[in-house]
């Protein structure tokens, strides 16, 4: 991990971060001593690791938890070479995955192939930021990220065992059903009742579909975008039930 860029502002130091391929950032408290939870973040479609609603979510929980955040830009977004696959998402394709029709099987394949190496650039960005004072192995690992940050989140959480707690939201049961069945550590799933991109049976299916004991379903009016900003403050208190013991 090489970092590329640092700056601190209202107690809060962000670092920029390259490791490999992958572009990251990374927010902590300023001169703070000793390890912390560790939040990751999954950024949503068109967005990247510094839009400014990840970075006001990853600002709140170093500031209010007390925690380290990261994110990384999704293949294909940010500081990522740009990638044909996304030359096809118009938003006439769009509307068909949101109203269940048949896709391009190539579409489709990329998308997956894409999800794929998502997880494991998260797997391999989690090992490497581990390894950093402050956070340090072993450590609690939370993980929050709605629309496509669910859809690779999913799999990624599924995949892997140090994630302690997950915010999931606004992602169809054909994305991540299966995947879900396999999560079963404690989840707070963010649904919108108005959803235009995700059916809402579809969302409530992937809610019945996680295979944890401790689940809650959050449902709010409104469309995709239109997630409530209090959700913010519930998630913050939702890791810090189960990232400070």
């Amino acid at each position: 991990m090489r970092f590329t860029a640092e700056t601190t502002s209202d107690g809060v130091t962000e670092r920029l971060f390259t490791l490999g391929d992958i572009t990251g950032a990374l927010w902590s408290p300023a001169d703070a001593a000793g390890d912390r939870p560790l939040v990751l973040l999954g950024h949503g479609g068109g967005q990247h690791k510094k839009a400014p609603p990840l970075v006001t979510r990853a600002r709140h929980y170093v500031t209010v938890c007390g925690f380290t955040v990261a994110a990384i830009d999704v293949p294909g977004y940010g500081d990522r070479p740009r990638l044909e696959l996304d030359q096809k998402l118009t938003p006439a394709l769009r509307r068909r995955v949101a109203s269940g029709q048949q896709v391009d099987p190539e579409i489709t394949r990329g998308m997956a192939e894409r999800a794929a190496k998502a997880v494991a650039e998260w797997q391999t960005t989690l090992d490497a930021l581990q390894d950093l004072d402050g956070i340090g192995t072993g450590g609690p690992v939370g993980f929050w990220g709605v629309s496509l940050g669910s859809s690779i989140g999913v799999p990624f959480v599924a995949a892997e065992p140090r994630i302690t707690a997950a915010v999931f939201g606004l992602t169809s049961h054909r994305s991540v059903g299966e995947a879900a069945g396999r999560v079963t550590i404690p989840v707070e799933f963010v649904l919108q009742w108005d959803d235009e991109l995700v059916p809402r049976e579809s969302g409530l299916r992937v809610f019945d579909a996680f295979g944890s004991q401790e689940k809650t379903l959050h449902a709010n009016p409104g469309p995709h975008s239109a997630v409530p900003p209090f959700e913010l403050e519930s998630s913050a208190r939702f890791f810090l039930r189960h990232l400070v013991k």
